[in-house]
């Protein structure tokens, strides 16, 4: 056996060394890029999760930003409107008829004259209360309608003006105001 065949021996296993080696290799990296292909699936499925999440929250805050808008919007209008019924209501009492308005004045008199000594009314008023009233008369106050009593010392003063009604009324009525209008 010549040296020729040792070497040609030698040259084969190493030949068919690194077929196996090239062969493991190959496999090794198969393998690799298939761990690495799924974990790159489930990063991306993970991130895809996180986004749709994330979109989701958006969408509801969104809305929910969107309905409160809504609700502010509408709860301003109403109250709006409710504050034109109110002044519409003032602008109705203030342009009474001078008998309706004799008529509110004498029976608000009658019936509160006696828890004081002085008497306060509008311009407007002024003579028809002085008529009305045996009370003396203390002079004018800015409102649309009727009158203010006070005592001898003014530290009891009793508020009948038409203003002072109209607000305790709806203050007492708003709901019912509110419901009548927006059902």
């Amino acid at each position: 056996m010549g040296l020729e065949t040792v070497i040609n021996d030698i040259m084969e296993v190493a030949q068919a060394e690194v077929a196996k080696m090239d062969a493991e290799a190959e496999t090794e990296v198969s393998r690799i890029l298939e761990d690495a292909k799924e974990e790159a699936k489930r990063i991306k499925g993970n991130i895809l999760a996180k986004t749709e999440n994330d979109i989701e929250k958006m969408r509801n805050q969104a809305i929910s930003s969107a309905n409160l808008e809504v609700k502010r919007r509408m709860l301003n209008a109403r109250k709006e409107l409710l504050e034109k019924v109110y002044s519409k209501a003032a602008d109705s009492i203030a342009s009474l008829t001078p008998s309706k308005n004799e008529e509110l004045l004498k029976a608000i008199i009658d019936q509160y004259q006696e828890n004081g000594t002085k008497i306060y009314s509008n311009k407007d008023s002024e003579e028809l209360v002085k008529k009305l009233s045996t009370l003396e008369y203390a002079g004018n106050i800015n409102c649309i309608g009727g009158v203010v009593i006070e005592n001898d010392d003014g530290t009891v003063r009793f508020d009948y003006t038409y203003d002072s009604i109209l607000n305790d009324v709806n203050e007492r009525s708003l709901k019912q105001i509110s419901d009548i209008l927006f059902g």
